[in-house]
């Protein structure tokens, strides 16, 4: 099975970089996820995102010179898993950890709630200095 750009594939986290993450596919091809396709928003630790052996699955963007190809989390965000074929010979039985999403979900909904408490909160230290001004 070789993989082409454009394509979405399963594969496993094998090692977390300051600046990305590595995946192995299905075909036992690496590949790098940059930091900067991890997610929309800034990632500042990839740890908060992936753990080692964590199952994924990516869009295949480019392949490198050395062979090491380009993919990307955020593209195959909207990909449904259950497009994705699955590999049995993994010894797994390809379960998928099913806390996972609920954890982001849960995650994404406390980061909406605070980011939406500081803008508030911003907004009002500013309505507060004009008002003082004025007077």
């Amino acid at each position: 099975m070789s993989v082409e750009v454009g394509q979405f594939v399963r594969g496993t986290v094998i090692r977390l970089l300051s600046y990305g993450v590595l995946v192995r596919l299905e075909d036992a091809s690496t590949g790098l996820v940059h930091i900067s396709e991890i997610d929309n928003n800034f990632v500042r630790d990839v740890a908060e995102y992936f753990q080692i052996n964590d199952e994924v699955v990516v869009k295949v963007l480019a392949q490198g010179d050395r062979g090491r190809l380009e993919l990307s989390v955020k593209q195959a965000v909207g990909q449904e898993a259950q497009d994705i074929p699955m590999n049995t010979n993994n010894g797994n039985g390809g379960a998928q950890r099913g806390g996972d999403r609920a954890a982001f979900e849960e995650k994404m909904s406390d980061y909406l709630r605070i980011s939406s408490e500081r803008l508030s909160d911003i907004k009002q230290n500013i309505e507060n200095r004009r008002g003082s001004k004025k007077q």
